[in-house]
């Protein structure tokens, strides 16, 4: 939902409407930290949930402790991505980026001290997950009050803010649900791997490709974030044809980028999976599937840029569109063909994103 000010505080600094950003990021804070109420509820029963779902026991259990102990995180990564898309909407990032390596480098610590240190395992991860979203928050607080860069487009808390909420809610909530439908239907997918043979397995395998395509995946997330911030400056100064020219480089640069970062995924495929595991099932499904995420994150990458594109128009509605029927009509059918009816275990998860990245790149553009 925080998306929704890539376009409001984007287009407002291009217009040269600063005291608007500032009220802009309060009226967001202050309804963000509200809807994450009833999602810190879900959290609380996540372990309920996915034993509803007819999940693994111990998985189930396992998964819902480690949510209850990041209840703490909702709350805070609401804030911290107020705060990042208020300052880049400025153009200005390297605090924000001093602010991430600064929370990342504490990170490393904490984590292993409640995870070893006090013996708390995956519950001292979700909550050493919690304490450095919200010292991020602190410090880019602490940035935004004190910097002479923001004193034009922050001047105080103001009344503003608690006023005219559903024009926030009107780009918010087609925000979250471009990417919450993506997300969804990926978790679906999980879901669906966790009642294929020897689930443990496949569960083991998909960590190591989610945290490979989510490495990757910061790449083309960047040139999202660039050019939405671009496009509504662009746009909030009335010079589409910037705006144009800017969307046609980032669009070359993600198709370089998936192309380079493909092939080092190829190329590495037979000894990634020994930078996780020992065991030689594992390590040889890794490869395996490597292949499969070096084509997905090809179109991933065009079809980010092309998110950050939308957001920065203002284009939320059309992409939430998109994404329901690319993922839902086409992806979710496609997924429970490849994994129950041609028997392609868990390289479903990344051979299911294929179709509908395909389909949303061609729409966009």
């Amino acid at each position: 939902m925080a998306s929704a000010l890539d376009t409001l505080c984007g287009q407002a600094y291009g217009a040269r409407q600063y005291n608007l950003l500032g009220i802009y990021k309060q009226r967001a804070m202050l309804l963000l930290t509200i809807v994450s109420i009833p999602l810190a509820v879900v959290w609380f029963y996540t372990g309920e949930i996915l034993l509803l779902f007819g999940q693994d026991a111990d998985i189930a259990a396992e998964a819902g402790a480690y949510a209850r102990w990041m209840i703490p995180a909702i709350f805070g990564y609401g804030l911290m991505q107020c705060h990042v898309r208020f300052l880049q909407t400025q153009n200005i990032v390297q605090p924000v980026m001093a602010s991430a390596g600064a929370a990342a480098a504490c990170h490393l610590v904490v984590c292993w001290l409640l995870v070893y240190g006090l013996g708390m395992g995956s519950k001292g991860a979700a909550l050493s997950n919690a304490i450095s979203y919200w010292l991020n928050v602190a410090v880019l607080a602490v940035y935004v009050r004190i910097s002479s860069a923001c004193k034009e487009t922050w001047t105080g808390f103001s009344t503003e803010a608690f006023r005219d909420a559903l024009s926030f809610f009107r780009l918010a909530i087609p925000s979250a649900l471009m990417v919450c439908l993506e997300m969804w239907s990926f978790e679906l997918v999980v879901l669906l791997s966790g009642l294929l043979p020897n689930p443990k397995l496949e569960t083991s395998v998909l960590s190591i490709s989610l945290n490979t395509s989510s490495f990757v995946w910061m790449i083309p997330f960047g040139l999202s974030c660039a050019i939405s911030t671009r496009v509504s400056n662009e746009l909030g100064a009335g010079r589409p044809q910037a705006a144009r020219l800017a969307v046609r480089v980032v669009l070359f640069l993600a198709v370089a980028e998936g192309l380079i970062v493909g092939l080092i995924l190829v190329c590495v495929r037979y000894i990634w999976g020994h930078a996780y595991s020992d065991v030689e099932e594992v390590v040889v499904y890794v490869a395996r599937m490597m292949l499969v995420i070096a084509v997905t994150i090809f179109f991933d990458g065009i079809m980010t840029v092309l998110s950050g594109v939308a957001r920065g128009c203002g284009w939320q509605k059309i992409g939430a569109c998109i994404n329901l029927g690319a993922y839902y009509i086409v992806g979710i059918p496609s997924a429970y063909l490849l994994g129950f009816v041609l028997c392609l275990g868990g390289m479903v998860r990344f051979l299911f994103p294929l179709n509908p990245k395909k389909i949303k790149a061609c729409v966009c553009r």
